[in-house]
Order: structure tokens, then C-alpha cells, then sequence
């Protein structure tokens, strides 16, 4: 039977969710080229692309997509935030997602 290793987490390589409160979270944050909507820890974010709606949580695998026009949900730390997207792009990486509005 083969022997399986894991290679460490480090910083150089991944930056890991983090426990607020018994709920991981990830880092979120959410701009265009003059304004910053939303720059923070969150527990999900919420939007939708040409498939459809979809959520992102902590741990997710790397994604990138377009997104439609669509209303993103944040759940943050401080509550829900609903921030207007026309069109945006959204990467996801290591536990933290940015999205860059007006693409």
C-alpha cells in the first residue's frame, strides 16, 4: 500500500480559513477601479454567472469566472451586505476571493 504524504500548508503557498467563532472564514473583498464595496473576513458570498446562482465558502477550490448581472451577497462578520454588479469578475484562491466590478 502506497505511503500518501501532504505537503504543508505555508504561507508562500496558501493562506488558510480562518475560525471566527466556531465558523471559518475566508477573505473577501470586492471592488472596481475607484471604490471599494466590501473588504473583509466572510463566512459565503453569493452571485451568479452564465450557469446560474452559486455560493462560495470557505475551503472552496480555485475558481475564476465572469459574472452576470446579478446581485452579490456578502455575509461578513458584521452581517449580510447586497452590493449591484453589472459585470465583474470573480477569483477564488486559497481561502480568499476577489472580485474586480466593472470589467
Amino acid at each position: 500500500m502506497a505511503d500518501e504524504t501532504t505537503t504543508p500548508v505555508t504561507a508562500e503557498t496558501e493562506q488558510p480559513a480562518v475560525n471566527t467563532g466556531g465558523k471559518l472564514t475566508m477573505s473577501v473583498k470586492v471592488y472596481a477601479p475607484f471604490k471599494v464595496y466590501f473588504e473583509g473576513e466572510a463566512y459565503s458570498i453569493s452571485a451568479v454567472n452564465a450557469i446560474g446562482p452559486f455560493d462560495i465558502l470557505p475551503r472552496h477550490h480555485n475558481f475564476l469566472c465572469m459574472l452576470v448581472p446579478c446581485t452579490i451577497k456578502v455575509k461578513g462578520l458584521d452581517g449580510e451586505k447586497l452590493i449591484k454588479a453589472h459585470r465583474a469578475l470573480m477569483h477564488v484562491k486559497a481561502d480568499s476571493v476577489v472580485v474586480f466590478m466593472d470589467v
